[in-house]
């Protein structure tokens, strides 16, 4: 029995775009989905409670954190990351993989593994797929990811397909260590800004039959434009059953091109980071609320949005809050951007299911300035 099932409970005729249900055995996650950023075990500012108020059925922990701070180890002897953090609903771990490479200097790579020091000490650790597997074995995540190496956006061919390599030895050593049948295990298809190496990629991983599928080493600074056409690349080579995942991308106006290229999850950094600078997402666009226009605007956030904040709160009240550096300035913006994304995955998927999801897009897309 796998860990995790998914269907395709109804597809639009003109793009890609497909709703579906994921099961884990913590419960059945609706996609298009987007999924929050709880990089230390907690979604930044927010409460498990909160989350859960504002419908987010599935969030991201981030390995390479959790592996140097608190350690993995305490975790595990918790329960695991579900009882550690008190949340009862779905977790997806990445790997690392991100966020060894994203060291620049102070990382070393082989085809062993990656060692690496700390952001936090100095101090030096190793990385390889086995590793990386054990670590999320311990932390117990409804769905792990596969060890890679995630070339930089302006990687050269020869270091493009370096990684691409790497990327497929190391994702059969990773199934080769896996051995928690609860745990579902998704593969990454990597190759850079060359179309070639993101077919070779795409043959190569879904040979190894994994149960979903993840789109790395995009929106990593290359132009929105390359990376949809690395998407209309490599999504036509990936199974029909199993679900889609493109790491890294919450912007609305990205989240919405993804979904008509046949993508099913998401997740990013961006809601909750802009947030803490106050800037929040509206219909009409971006809204940087601690700007001083808005002192004595007492509309809410977003006329359209029927979120508590937008309910109960100001544009001059929230951004009292921030140029005061209150906490309840953050949290109220924060709780904002994730509603409004996980609101945008909801509508976009009742579109596709009756069957307007190319005019769903172009009309969000004429209103949103972003």
């Amino acid at each position: 029995m796998n860990p995790v099932d998914f269907t395709c409970e109804s597809s639009c005729k003109k793009t890609r775009a497909r709703a579906g249900l994921l099961k884990t055995s913590r419960g059945a996650i609706q996609t298009p989905v987007f999924m929050p950023v709880g990089t230390q075990a907690t979604v930044k500012a927010l409460t498990p409670e909160e989350l859960d108020e504002i419908g987010v059925d599935i969030i991201l922990s981030n390995t390479y954190h959790l592996y140097l701070r608190p350690g993995y180890r305490l975790i595990e002897k918790a329960g695991g990351l579900h009882c550690f953090m008190n949340w009862r609903k779905s977790i997806l771990t990445d790997s690392g993989g991100f966020q060894v490479f994203s060291l620049g200097d102070k990382r070393k790579i082989s085809d062993e593994g990656v060692i690496f020091q700390s952001h936090i000490d100095g101090s030096t650790h190793e990385f390889t797929p086995e590793k990386a597997m054990d670590v999320q074995m311990a932390l117990g995540s409804d769905i792990a990811m596969a060890f890679d190496e995630c070339a930089p956006g302006s990687a050269s061919l020869e270091e493009a397909r370096k990684a691409v390599d790497r990327t497929t030895a190391w994702a059969k050593r990773c199934q080769n260590q896996h051995s928690r049948s609860e745990q579902a295990l998704f593969g990454i298809i990597q190759g850079g800004m060359y179309a070639d190496l993101r077919k070779r990629s795409a043959e190569e991983i879904t040979a190894l039959d994994f149960p979903g599928y993840a789109i790395g080493g995009l929106s990593v600074g290359e132009p929105k434009p390359i990376m949809y056409k690395m998407l209309d690349t490599t999504v036509p080579l990936l199974p029909e059953n199993k679900p889609r995942y493109l790491m890294g991308v919450g912007s609305p106006d990205s989240l919405l091109e993804g979904i008509v290229r046949g993508i099913d999850m998401f997740d990013c950094v961006l809601p909750t980071r802009i947030a803490r600078n106050g800037t929040v997402f509206t219909r009409r666009g971006k809204l940087t609320v601690r700007n001083a226009q808005w002192a004595e605007d007492y509309s809410p956030l977003d006329e359209f949005c029927s979120c508590y904040v937008c309910s109960n709160y100001s544009k001059a009240y929230i951004r009292h809050l921030l140029k005061a550096n209150e906490i309840l300035g953050l949290r109220l913006t924060s709780y904002h951007n994730l509603y409004f994304l996980v609101d945008l995955m909801k509508k976009a998927r009742q579109a596709i299911m009756e069957g307007n999801i190319t005019d769903f897009k172009k009309h969000f897309l004429s209103e949103y300035r972003g």
